[in-house]
């Protein structure tokens, strides 16, 4: 009776290890919900590839508030993608993890602000990128020198890059950033970098051999073998109706005859939530366009499939559960069925993960 993430646990093992292999230096990625699978989870699975001889001494969380969702579970150092600042959960650190944690550092004047409430911190300085998020100019790159060097026992790991998800080589814009890297004239030849492919990261190392290149990884490691995953909802009750006959919580009518079929996810899972999406090409505006036609006469695709067919909604979502409308024709699933639901695991709570 619930949302389940059901994973080959062999199949999904065996892609993890080739990830591993396949990026020296990999730092996996467990934030905001664990990717579907929770942090917990994600934190376990790292440490079992370290246990594995893969070199895994660093595993990188979104927030300092997730640090005590992993800590436990994972034995190395943490990395916290988010930059710090002199408020709020960043000054609230363990102290029994404080030394296992690095900071990432994106404006000079928290440089200071960090070491002087903890002159042997352990940072990444943080270089902007063309996608604008977080990170110090070329300029401020070069003025954070004098800070670390005054600094004596300050613990500088080396300089982080966030680069955008879009399409084409990144490889011209690392390049000008690792040379301000250079011109900076700062103690490390380390770069933790997102988003750069197999081939980018063969060419960034072939490039500069003396740099030790982290690759930071979080979707094509945990969910980079779909076919690994089946995320299935339970039905829950099938009612047969005619139409015109009004059903759900607004009081709605059937279209026509067929059935309206309870189903286990609704919004407290993250089912019918959507976020912007980042499409901009004409096919993705139609879909968008013709989605918006559907909602305007009551008819919404919904993420649950039968027999390889995605579902309409009945009516909006509920919070633990979906009221689905089959119109007559198609096999009618029984009560404790299993059926298929496409999700964005990124915004889905399951019920259970469940490891075969």
């Amino acid at each position: 009776m619930s949302l389940t993430l059901a994973v080959d646990g062999a199949r999904w093992r065996a892609h993890l290890r080739a990830v591993a292999r396949a990026n020296p230096g990999l730092v996996p990625v467990a934030k905001g919900n664990g990717y579907g699978f929770t942090l917990g989870r994600l934190a376990r699975r790292a440490q079992w590839l370290q246990d594995q001889g893969l070199g895994i001494d660093t595993l990188a969380v979104g927030t300092y508030d997730e640090l005590p969702h992993v800590a436990r579970r994972f034995d190395g150092d943490l990395l916290v993608l988010t930059p710090w600042r002199p408020f709020g959960p960043a000054l609230e650190v363990d102290p029994a993890i404080a030394d296992r944690v690095i900071h990432t550092v994106g404006r000079a004047s928290d440089l200071e602000g960090l070491l002087g409430r903890r002159p042997d911190s352990r940072f990444v300085l943080e270089r902007v990128t063309s996608m604008l998020r977080h990170g110090l100019s070329a300029r401020e790159l070069w003025s954070t020198a004098p800070i670390v060097a005054e600094h004596r026992s300050a613990r500088l790991e080396g300089i982080a890059m966030h680069l955008p998800l879009a399409q084409g080589s990144h490889l011209s814009e690392v390049t000008r950033l690792v040379n301000d890297v250079v011109a900076a004239g700062l103690a490390t030849t380390t770069i933790w970098v997102s988003h750069l492919t197999h081939t980018e990261l063969t060419e960034l190392r072939a490039a500069y051999p003396d740099f030790t290149i982290r690759p930071r990884i979080g979707t094509d490691l945990w969910l980079g073998d779909r076919a690994a995953l089946r995320v299935t909802s339970t039905v829950l009750d099938v009612h047969a109706v005619e139409r015109g006959d009004v059903f759900g919580y607004r009081g709605r009518t059937a279209p026509k005859s067929g059935h309206i079929l309870v189903v286990s996810g609704g919004t407290a899972h993250g089912i019918g939530l959507e976020a912007p999406t980042g499409d901009t090409t004409i096919r993705a505006r139609a879909a968008t366009l013709a989605r918006g036609g559907l909602d305007a006469v009551g008819f919404v695709r919904s993420p649950f499939s039968i027999d390889g067919k995605q579902r309409l909604f009945a009516e909006p979502p509920h919070m633990q559960a979906s009221m689905l409308f089959l119109p007559h024709g198609p096999r009618v699933p029984e009560v404790g069925d299993e059926i298929d639901v496409r999700v964005r695991f990124t915004a889905t709570a399951f019920d259970r993960v469940r490891t075969d």
